[in-house]
C-alpha cells in the first residue's frame, strides 16, 4: 500500500518522490509498463469520463499530511515535468525469429495469426539476415505468453519459411514517461547515454509521444532504473 503515485519504485529509488499530479495518459502508460499503483483498467474509466481520482494510502486519513497523488487532466498540471516517472517489467519475453522470407504480407500473418490467438506484442525490430531474401525478426511478449507464441509461429512456419525461433526470458522492459516529451527534443539521447554510461546495452526501443521503452538485460534492471531517474532530475533532494 503507497500514500501516491511515486516518480519510480521506492524500493527500488530511495530518492523517488511522490507526485502532487499526474496526468490520467501518464498514468496508463505507467500502469501498463509496470506500475503496480493502479490497474489499467481502472485509469482507462476515469480517463473516459474525466473523472479525477486520488491516490491515497489506505492506512493513513487523507488531510494535509496525506495528499496522495491527484490523476487528472493535461490541462490541470501547470507545471509539466519532460519526464515523470520511470517503469520496468520484468515479465518479458524476447522471441527472435531467423530466417523469414522477405516479402509482403510475412509480417501481416505472422502478427496477425499473434492477435487471433489473444498474445499482446509489444516491441517489434526487423533487419535484414545474412542470406539473400531472407529477414530476422525480434518482438517481445510478455513472458506467460512465450510458449504460446512460438506455437502459433510452428503453426505457420512452412507458409512464412522462418528457419529457427529462439526465446530469450532474462529480459526486462525499462521506460520513461512524461507528457513533457510532446514539446521537448533530446529526451531519448539522455536515456541513451546514461545508459550507455552504465554500460546496460539495448536489445529494442519502443516509442510513443509521452514514452520510451527500452529492452535490456534483466540482470541491469534496478541500475538502469536509478541511473534514468537520476539523469532526467527526479531523485528527491
Amino acid at each position: 500500500d503507497v500514500d501516491g503515485v511515486y516518480t519510480t519504485d521506492p524500493r527500488i529509488v530511495a530518492k523517488a518522490r511522490r507526485l502532487e499530479k499526474i496526468s490520467y495518459e501518464e498514468m496508463l502508460e505507467m500502469a501498463s509498463l509496470g506500475a503496480k499503483v493502479l490497474q489499467t483498467r481502472s485509469v482507462e474509466l476515469a480517463f473516459a469520463q474525466r473523472v479525477p481520482v486520488r491516490v491515497l494510502s489506505s492506512f493513513v486519513e487523507p488531510g494535509a499530511d496525506n495528499p496522495g497523488t491527484l490523476v487528472c487532466s493535461e490541462e490541470e498540471i501547470v507545471e509539466k515535468q519532460v519526464v515523470s516517472g520511470v517503469a520496468y517489467s520484468r515479465d518479458e519475453a524476447k522471441v527472435t525469429l531467423l530466417g523469414v522470407e522477405d516479402h509482403p504480407g510475412i509480417a501481416a500473418e505472422i502478427f496477425a495469426r499473434l492477435a487471433d490467438a489473444n498474445i499482446n506484442v509489444d516491441m517489434i525490430v526487423q533487419a535484414e539476415a545474412r542470406q539473400p531474401g531472407r529477414q530476422n525478426m525480434v518482438f517481445t511478449c510478455p513472458d506467460r505468453e512465450a510458449g504460446r507464441a512460438v506455437e502459433v509461429i510452428n503453426s505457420v512456419r512452412d507458409k512464412i519459411g522462418v528457419e529457427d525461433i529462439h526465446v530469450r526470458r532474462d529480459v526486462a522492459k525499462v521506460s520513461v514517461i512524461g507528457i513533457g516529451m510532446k514539446s521537448q527534443v533530446g529526451v531519448a539521447k539522455t536515456m541513451f547515454a546514461a545508459l550507455a554510461q552504465k554500460g546496460v546495452n539495448i536489445e529494442a526501443i519502443a516509442t510513443s509521444e509521452i514514452k520510451i521503452s527500452v529492452l535490456i538485460d534483466a540482470a541491469y534492471t534496478e541500475l538502469a532504473v536509478r541511473a534514468l531517474h537520476t539523469a532526467y532530475g527526479l531523485d528527491a533532494a
